[in-house]
């Protein structure tokens, strides 16, 4: 299944399982699915569904047993295709589809441009939650490769590629809304989630997005990592690079709040 994939085809593969995967710092994320969906879709909730408490990070992965558990409850099997949307640009769908990914679930993938698209293409919402069979839990085997942990950022600084997908005046720490310290990683390079998005809230084109990250150093670096502020938005970043060609980039899980708040050095500026 690609990666991603448009309102249209949605329409036309009724047998996908859907998930609203919208967030809000005021956690009205809920409400609003509840005032209107994609038909059929579930909602999953990125702090209670997704990350648990105790680090690293704000945003650290459940445990694999967790995860099992939420694919079960929605009656997600091994084979059940899975599309994961939110408002629109895709920067919280993509952490699901990641975790889908780096799970095993490969039948996965991001709804490009969202809720936004699907409403401007003129389809359908809906306010009835669905009730899905719960299936039994599928052991699932977590791919430790794709994920690196503070120490291994540090050790590999020099010969991999370090990406930050925060906003560019968060990296060269102007402002810092969320964590204590502002700044980013020494050697990181901003690539903000928003460079992969075209004017109207879509993913660019395969070839300008290759084109955007050989230009930031993925053609020459031995390994690419992507980060953000807690392991979420840089995963926007991992599809890019998937849409893009360039396989097996890794994810910062901790990332910039994890960093922060371990006293290791801080850069800022450009």
């Amino acid at each position: 299944m690609r990666a991603l994939v448009d309102s249209n085809w949605v329409v036309e593969h009724r047998e996908v399982r859907l998930v609203d995967l919208r967030w809000s710092p005021t956690g009205s994320a809920l409400a609003r699915y509840q005032a209107g969906h994609l038909p059929s879709a579930a909602f999953v909730d990125l702090d209670r569904d997704l990350a648990q408490p105790g680090g690293p990070g704000r945003h650290p992965f459940p445990s694999v047993e967790d995860f099992a558990a939420l694919l079960g409850r929605l009656g997600i099997a091994p084979t059940t295709p899975v599309v994961v949307y939110d408002d629109g640009p895709g920067s919280f769908a993509a952490r699901l589809w990641f975790m889908l990914r780096v799970h095993g679930h490969l039948n996965s993938a991001v709804l490009d441009g969202g809720l936004a698209a699907w409403t401007a293409a003129g389809l359908p919402l809906s306010v009835e939650e669905p009730h899905f069979a719960p299936v039994a839990l599928s052991p699932l085997v977590r791919d430790e490769s794709r994920l690196v942990d503070r120490a291994a950022v540090a050790a590999r600084a020099q010969s991999a590629l370090l990406l930050d997908a925060r906003a560019p005046e968060r990296y060269r720490g102007e402002t810092e809304p969320i964590d204590k310290v502002a700044g980013h990683i020494p050697g990181a390079v901003n690539a903000p989630f928003a460079n992969n998005l075209d004017p109207g809230g879509r993913f660019k084109p395969a070839a300008e997005l290759r084109d955007l990250y050989l230009k930031l150093g993925a053609g020459r670096a031995t390994e690419v990592i992507a980060s953000c502020g807690s392991g979420v938005t840089a995963c926007h970043d991992l599809l890019a690079l998937e849409l893009a060609g360039i396989s097996n980039a890794k994810l910062y899980i901790g990332s910039w709040s994890d960093w922060c708040s371990s006293g290791a050095p801080v850069a800022t500026g450009s």
